[in-house]
């Protein structure tokens, strides 16, 4: 059983333990309202974009598309290049934040033949280099304080690489949270964008095209008309949307990880505490232990003591008789 030092000693190492998680905390909290708030700053902007290309697709359905999977020359290959971006935190001591995006991803990449990552965040680079994944070396960029700009470096270069073929379909894997106590793993394919998601029946109509009686769209080119051209202007907001779903998709991943990093440093704290509150109930019945036994010992040694003058006093008292 420890004695009284060590556990002071203990209870001190815990107390210092807590200051660190309660400040973990404290910061994870002021991080999370800062991206939740970018999130909502920055979403009337990517729905306006989608909207858009919804627009545009609706006038222009049988328009082939770089951006888009309705071209022909895609729809041949067998063999596709594809490029994962992974979006991982920098650092650990947030749950399961970090192994559930591997997770993912790995499950995601373990059927692909030309496979090539992008992992943004150290915990993921450090994890795919070490198992030996094709990792774009370097592809480095930070988790921590997402921003427009970072997401428009990471769209170029993405888009370039898929521009001269490099790549031929871009996956994303990152956390999207869904509440203050849960968070999901999403995958998404970022490019090519899928047509039919864009153009839908309902879309259609709202948009005010018009058809034929056989259901058959009209040419809607003959009547709407963007300059310089529908291709032209669909590839820039294109980019921007890619560049805005970017940056949406590192502003969830950073709420959510500083959300998981909040949960675990209040489980970390309670589980000190109540580890204090054993080990006080422990010092203490060693305090009282100890205590005891001086008094113990105490008593016990007035008994001697009385005991020896007494003795003494009856070898005196038989001398003088």
């Amino acid at each position: 059983m420890a004695n009284a030092r060590e556990i002071q000693n203990r209870i001190k190492s815990i107390k210092d333990t807590m200051k660190i998680t309660k400040a973990m905390y404290m910061m994870s909290s002021m991080k999370l309202r800062k991206a939740r708030q970018k999130r909502e700053d920055t979403a009337p902007f990517f729905y306006g974009l989608q909207e858009q290309i919804t627009s545009i697709l609706c006038h222009f359905p049988d328009m082939q598309h770089l951006y888009f999977d309705n071209r022909e020359k895609d729809k041949r290959e067998k063999i596709k290049k594809k490029g994962y971006i992974v979006v991982t935190g920098d650092k650990g001591m947030a749950g399961a934040y970090n192994h559930n995006v591997i997770k993912e991803a790995v499950k995601q990449v373990e059927n692909a033949d030309d496979l090539h990552m992008y992992v943004v965040g150290e915990v993921g680079r450090h994890y795919f280099r070490s198992q030996g994944y094709p990792l774009d070396e370097s592809f480095l960029f930070s988790a921590n304080n997402p921003s427009i700009h970072r997401a428009r470096v990471i769209t170029e270069r993405i888009v370039d690489l898929y521009k001269r073929e490099e790549l031929d379909e871009v996956y994303i894997v990152y956390t999207r949270m869904i509440n203050s106590m849960r968070e999901e793993v999403t995958f998404e394919q970022l490019l090519p964008l899928k047509t039919h998601e864009f153009i839908k029946q309902e879309m259609i109509k709202s948009a005010g095209v018009g058809m034929y009686a056989d259901g058959e769209l009209e040419h809607a080119d003959d009547w709407f008309l963007i300059y310089p051209s529908p291709k032209r202007v669909l590839e820039r907001i294109v980019y921007n949307y890619i560049t805005g779903y970017m940056y949406g998709a590192l502003v969830e991943s950073s709420a959510s990880e500083e959300n998981c990093r909040m949960i675990a440093m209040q489980a970390a704290t309670n589980n000190a505490e109540s580890m204090l509150r054993e080990l006080s109930i422990q010092y203490n019945r060693i305090r009282q232990a100890a205590i005891t036994q001086e008094i113990t010992e105490v008593i016990g040694g007035a008994k001697a003591l009385r005991k020896k003058k007494k003795k003494k006093a009856m070898a005196l008292s038989a001398m003088q008789k």
